[in-house]
């Protein structure tokens, strides 16, 4: 399964396809964000996100593990192939994230999952005060490049 079907079935599960575009698009990685139009609400996006790695039979991985950590790594490697970035490999500004969206004064969800050496980080988020979008953001790598 290549990483555009599967990014293409997330973002059809979440209503989001039409209007996405992605920011990186290569054989090894695909990140794309997108708005999704499914009616979510706030106290839903947690049980939103880890139906749609449910129905695209997607092995949930915990976020605060050692295969999360390293998952994180290969991603951030690749990002840094195509990107110049400055600093060293912050594994655990994934975990920051979630504060930061909320200090914005956002919800926001996420996931880490696995499907067929496909590694997908699944983000939703929306304004806290229910009015706007809700938006979807996804990176998708192949672990077996």
């Amino acid at each position: 399964m290549k990483i555009h079907e599967v990014a293409g079935d997330i973002m059809t599960s979440l209503e989001a396809f039409h209007g996405s575009r992605p920011s990186m698009d290569t054989s090894q990685m695909l990140i794309v964000r997108g708005m999704s139009r499914k009616n979510i609400k706030p106290d839903e996006l947690d049980s939103a996100v880890y139906n749609v790695l449910n129905e695209i039979g997607a092995r949930k991985i915990e976020v605060f593990s050692d295969e999360a950590k390293d998952i994180i790594g290969v991603m951030d490697e690749y990002i840094r192939g195509q990107v110049e970035i400055q600093g060293d490999t912050d594994i655990y500004g994934i975990y920051r994230l979630k504060e930061s969206f909320e200090a914005m004064n956002c919800h926001v969800e996420y996931a880490l999952g696995l499907l067929n050496g496909i590694a997908i980080f699944m983000v939703l988020w929306m304004d806290k005060s229910g009015i706007g979008p809700k938006f979807v953001e996804l990176v998708l790598a192949n672990l077996e490049c």
